[in-house]
């Protein structure tokens, strides 16, 4: 694994990111939409793209991502209406995958939820309803992405406590839903980098929170 593409570049979870994948050797791109953002990015040793990938056809996204050995989507509407909601979380992440596909890459990792899917149980009228929606088509559309060799990320409640390396692998089902646990962003950056390297780690989707066993024996299948 030797070049690496960021999509959220200048999100919380890839600004920290960044930094572990240039330390182990990887060639960071970080894609961004604001010019404004290029220097935070830079700071990280990444490479700074600045692309729209909500407003890019797969072919134009399939073209940004030629010669990637990996695309790390971690990126998000943030909270906005439900259509920029939709249009990012689902059709840009959904997009971008068929454009993976197309453009060769082999290797694709997915910032989710804990507790992400069809079922997910959020109602209608909660706010939270449009991210969950939004998740559940991505994340099931990547599952069925044959060509392209995945894992999907499910943290709990993201916090910005202090890195610990320790976490939590309870699987969503099995936790209680009051209380599934919070996860700093920091601890979800070092499973991102920690996967990337772990073929073990193909096809799987990993549940966490932060806790107490270390991340390279909790990603053990």
């Amino acid at each position: 694994m030797n070049k690496v593409l960021i999509i959220g570049g200048h999100g919380k979870i890839a600004l920290l990111l960044a930094p572990l994948l240039k330390a182990a050797g990887m060639d960071v791109t970080a894609v961004i939409r604001n010019a404004a953002h290029i220097d935070d990015v830079a700071e990280t040793g990444a490479t700074p793209v600045v692309h729209d990938v909500a407003s890019s056809s797969p072919a134009e996204l399939a073209e940004l991502f030629a010669g990637q050995d990996a695309i790390v989507w971690s990126a998000g509407a943030g909270g906005g209406s439900q259509e920029r909601t939709y249009a990012v979380d689902r059709d840009a992440a959904i997009a971008s995958m068929d454009a993976a596909v197309a453009a060769g890459v082999q290797r694709y990792v997915m910032v989710s939820y804990l507790g992400a899917g069809s079922d997910h149980g959020v109602p209608p009228e909660n706010s939270f309803f449009a991210y969950a929606e939004a998740k559940a088509a991505a994340d099931a559309h990547l599952r069925s992405a044959g060509a392209l060799a995945w894992t999907i990320l499910a943290p709990g409640a993201l916090t910005m406590d202090a890195p610990t390396g320790l976490i939590d692998p309870t699987p969503a089902p099995q936790r209680d839903g009051s209380d599934a646990g919070s996860t700093s962003r920091a601890n979800v950056a070092l499973v991102a980098a920690a996967v990337l390297q772990r073929p073990d780690t193909i096809m799987r989707t990993i549940d966490f929170s932060d806790g107490d066993v270390a991340i390279e024996q909790a990603l053990n299948p």
